[in-house]
């Protein structure tokens, strides 16, 4: 009985001394602050925001940010803050949706590389070469041209994108971890493969796997504004950071803010997820855990 309680007392003291070294980095713990709270904003966009994203004033078109209206109205008297609210939907749901469904894909196409080797590897790993010999913003935008215009499409093409590096990350740890001696131990005393993976090799995958998706979405969510940008995601009059800014275009002496705010908007985002995923990354390195 007391191995098990030693094991529960090790867990817990690692989990106390990881958040204590996480909150010792203010940066970190802003981005994960900002992350939570853009996430929660695009959550509860029906309640936060102070009007439809939809509606229209004429008489109040181009008004500048105060008043009634914080963030000024853009050319047909939409509200600005309302549609940056709702905007925060379209870009948060496909970094997220896009680094999950890249997760769903690269891991265990990962895992078979890394751990199995053999015939595997080098087929997946050249496919994935193949992928990674495009830029991912490149690659993004051909797919979505393939596929579509649409906020679905758009996602779809950024998941595509997203896969080898998570693929290289998964099989970069797989091989480490399979030379690992209670890995070894394990296979000696005759655990099948199945046991091996799902119980000493993918739990000890999560670090760096986690710290990649804190990459992935930022890039994921450029890539969203990209594509609606250029036409290729979020079709108006469905308000996305990416449609305000190409919507902004004609406007852009006459009034600044229309591009001004939606920037921010995408700039303060990504840089949350990007500090979050340094601090994580410095956190989670297993030589200072030593």
């Amino acid at each position: 009985m007391s191995a098990p309680i030693e094991v529960v007392g090790w867990r817990t003291r690692r989990r106390v001394r990881l958040r204590q070294r996480f909150l010792r980095r203010p940066p970190a713990v802003a981005g994960l602050a900002f992350a939570i709270t853009a996430i929660l904003i695009a959550l509860l966009a029906p309640l936060v925001a102070p009007y439809s994203p939809d509606a229209q004033n004429f008489g109040a078109a181009l008004a500048q940010p105060g008043g009634p209206h914080l963030l000024g109205t853009d050319e047909l008297g939409r509200d600005v803050l309302s549609r940056v609210i709702w905007g925060a939907r379209a870009s948060i749901q496909a970094g997220v949706v896009a680094t999950l469904l890249a997760m769903a894909v690269a891991v265990p196409l990962g895992l078979i590389a890394g751990y199995f080797r053999g015939g595997w590897d080098p087929v997946i790993m050249r496919f994935t070469d193949l992928l990674l010999s495009f830029p991912f913003l490149v690659l993004a935008v051909g797919l979505a041209a393939i596929l579509g215009p649409s906020l679905t499409n758009a996602t779809l093409a950024l998941g595509i994108a997203a896969v080898p590096a998570f693929v290289r990350v998964t099989r970069g740890e797989v091989l480490g971890l399979r030379e690992e001696d209670y890995v070894v131990a394990a296979v000696a005393d005759g655990a099948t493969d199945r046991v091996v993976i799902t119980r000493h090799i993918l739990p000890n995958t999560v670090s760096p796997l986690l710290v990649q998706a804190t990459v992935t979405i930022p890039t994921a969510i450029i890539g969203e504004s990209l594509l609606s940008f250029l036409g290729l995601g979020v079709q108006p009059p469905t308000p996305s950071w990416g449609v305000m800014l190409s919507s902004a275009q004609s406007f852009i002496t006459q009034a600044p803010w229309l591009a001004l705010f939606p920037g921010i908007a995408i700039f303060l985002t990504t840089l949350s997820f990007n500090l979050l995923g340094d601090g994580l990354r410095d956190v989670l390195d297993p030589k200072a855990l030593t």
